[in-house]
């Protein structure tokens, strides 16, 4: 099936076994392709590095769907004796996942192949219960996160551009004449922050709505772009020590970072960045992407200006105006669009370009207050850190965010590689603040 179809599938109402099935089967035909074309070498990646090798992901995410379904629901026995040792992400550390004796790619293949059909079966032969839905939503959704990651592995160690199996032929969005960076006034009052109750999935940190007052503020309606933070990097941005603070400034020196870490500096003064396997010119009117936090919050020093904290994003991206001014404190859209679903003409996901878009193109996907591509392109780095909502009650997937409250950075909005059945602007990903090869980019505020 083609990526917007994919993107649309409904997990609920008639027949949700069989979208169930097709979910876990489009999600399993996106990570496949993702490793077809890479050899024993390029499965395994540069031992010690700070993401994990594809063949490692490539086992997670059958080891993790087994352990939901087959194991938890049905109770069955793993299909591969010693499985938790070598997948279990949160028990076995980055640094360790290239000291497991990993089975082969064909074994591998195997496991995690036998583990979809027994998790589709059970579909076949019974209605799904709320539990059933809770846990099969969830390992597609997993699945789903591990193909952008392993995308991202991809343009990390510079392998060539992914082929995903039934892509319909995709041309860039034209950009929007005229509309270029600028900030959109948003008003104050009071805002539901994160998800609502009638919600098909979500996260246990996105629970649930509550009311939270806001002030009012402005936003830039698009993400910086390669041209705004090049003019900092040619300004001795990372030279200047009072724009990272202690903690960025350590980073910064520590890592001997230059400039973002996809960029390099032609010989005639032009700069490049790397597109997986290739250097291609940087464009100036594409959003800057992988820069981490301290980078971002660096260039807002710069500028004069700050990151947004999450709540603000959130407002700007699924808030409207109300009848005397403020926010309106019920009204929030399900996306920044407006409640219509998702479609091409919209956001820029599912790496159906296998890459970013200018930041004016997509008006259709504006928001409510003008702001551009809040879903899809990069990733969004916040001010705030990770911290749990009122009432907050942990899932049973316990590992997903609560061990990591108050020590990561939230980002909002989803990347061009994210799914778009996956996003929703009540989405929190969160990242340790130095980690600067992910699909993320910034939008800032006026002080």
């Amino acid at each position: 099936m083609g990526d917007a179809e994919a993107g649309s599938v409904q997990l609920s109402g008639p027949g949700v076994g069989e979208k169930l099935i097709e979910g876990l089967r489009e999600a399993r035909q996106r990570v496949l392709d993702l490793q077809r074309d890479l050899d024993g070498e390029q499965l395994l990646g540069p031992a010690g590095h700070f993401i994990e090798p594809p063949l490692w992901e490539l086992g997670h995410v059958g080891w993790f769907q087994e352990l939901w379904i087959l194991r938890h629901l049905a109770g069955a026995e793993t299909l591969l004796d010693g499985s938790d040792g070598v997948y279990d992400a949160f028990n076995v550390s980055y640094k360790k996942r290239w000291d497991h004796d990993f089975p082969s790619r064909e074994r591998t293949l195997g496991y995690i192949g036998e583990v979809l059909e027994r998790c589709a079966a059970r579909l076949n032969v019974r209605q799904p219960d709320a539990r059933d839905l809770y846990f099969y939503r969830l390992v597609i959704n997993h699945e789903d996160m591990h193909a952008e990651n392993m995308i991202v592995v991809r343009q990390d160690l510079g392998y060539p551009e992914p082929a995903f199996t039934g892509a319909p032929p995709a041309t860039e969005p034209q950009p929007e004449p005229g509309f270029e960076a600028h900030d959109v006034a948003v008003p104050g009052g009071e805002f539901l922050l994160g998800a609502l109750p009638d919600s098909p999935f979500v996260f246990d940190n996105e629970k649930w709505a509550h009311l939270v007052p806001v002030e009012s503020f402005s936003i830039s309606a698009t993400a910086v772009t390669n041209d705004q933070y090049r003019e900092f990097v040619e300004d001795a941005g990372y030279e200047t020590p009072r724009y990272w603070g202690k903690h960025g400034w350590e980073w910064r020196r520590r890592d001997g970072a230059k400039h973002p870490s996809s960029w390099r500096r032609e010989s005639n003064g032009s700069w490049s960045r790397r597109q997986f396997h290739r250097w291609v010119p940087l464009e100036p009117t594409h959003p800057v992407c992988g820069v981490n936090w301290n980078e971002a919050n660096a260039w807002c020093k710069w500028a004069g200006r700050r990151l947004p904290s999450e709540i603000e994003w959130e407002v700007a991206a699924s808030g409207e105006t109300g009848a005397d001014g403020n926010l309106a404190p019920t009204v929030k859209r399900l996306h920044p669009w407006g409640d219509e679903p998702f479609d091409a003409t919209r956001a820029n996901l599912d790496a159906r370009l296998l890459g970013c878009v200018d930041v004016r193109a997509l008006p259709a996907g504006d928001s409510a207050f003008g702001c551009r591509q809040m879903l899809g392109n990069v990733w969004e780095w916040t001010s705030s850190t990770l911290e749990p909502y009122p009432g907050f009650e942990v899932d049973p997937y316990a590992e997903y965010s609560q061990p990591y409250f108050g020590q990561k950075k939230v980002l909002r909005g989803g990347g061009w590689m994210t799914r778009s059945r996956l996003i929703r602007t009540t989405w929190r990903n969160f990242y340790i603040r130095h980690r600067r090869n992910i699909c993320a980019g910034f939008r800032s505020v006026a002080l």
